[in-house]
């Protein structure tokens, strides 16, 4: 058996899905084009700085939307993808998953990015399995603005791969490979974790590392 897994932003997509959304809450008037931009933005710059508060954060981004009613929501969600997701689904990323699936490995794809926004990404790519930083919901379902669990963040990312596997009954031993893609030094926990480590259109900092180690580098952007 092989796993196979994929970070998603700046990785399988050119853009990243979190900040692109806070935009997306001022383009629909949901947010305050000056300060809801501004904190968005700042919030990006921690998280490629790697000094994210990802519980502040999901407090922020989820300010916007979260007293509105649940139709309201996913809406957007649905609006959100037509609009700006599918327009950045390249044939690249579509067939480097389709490269391991025909493979018949086990595809997973880990991001920090909450799982409202990311489950139709991942469903667009044909990946069942996604884990995500998931969103405390009310019985209703709107976010509550708190995290549910381990956010997929960092060294949280490979808790979540381990309690993964294990709720699969399976170990990472138990696969030949295991192969992780991504863009960014704030998945270094994971990328040291697997087998195979690809630094996948790699930030400065990442490729730097990769250059160093001798990892694999494969750009799917210009």
């Amino acid at each position: 058996m092989r796993l196979t897994l994929f970070d998603l932003d700046g990785t399988l997509l050119p853009i990243d899905s979190d900040h692109a959304f806070g935009q997306f809450m001022v383009e629909l008037g949901w947010a305050d084009p000056q300060a809801h931009a501004q904190a968005n933005d700042r919030f990006y710059r921690d998280y490629q700085a790697g000094c994210l508060d990802i519980h502040a954060y999901i407090d922020f981004a989820t300010s916007a939307f979260r007293h509105r009613a649940i139709d309201e929501i996913s809406q957007a969600c649905a609006q959100f993808m037509r609009q700006i997701i599918s327009p950045a689904l390249t044939d690249a990323a579509r067939e480097l998953v389709e490269q391991h699936r025909r493979a018949g490995d086990r595809l997973v794809v880990v991001t920090a990015t909450n799982d409202l926004i990311t489950r139709p990404i991942a469903q667009a790519f044909g990946v069942t399995a996604l884990l995500a930083t998931e969103l405390e919901r009310t019985p209703d379902g709107r976010p509550t603005g708190r995290v549910q669990g381990q956010a997929a963040l960092q060294e949280g990312k490979v808790r979540r791969v381990q309690d993964w596997l294990t709720a699969q009954g399976l170990a990472r031993s138990d696969f030949e490979t295991v192969t992780f893609y991504s863009d960014s030094t704030n998945d270094l926990p994971l990328l040291e974790w697997v087998t195979h480590p690809v630094a996948t259109n790699p930030s400065a900092a990442l490729a730097d590392i990769a250059r160093k180690r001798g990892w694999p580098v494969l750009r799917l952007f210009a």
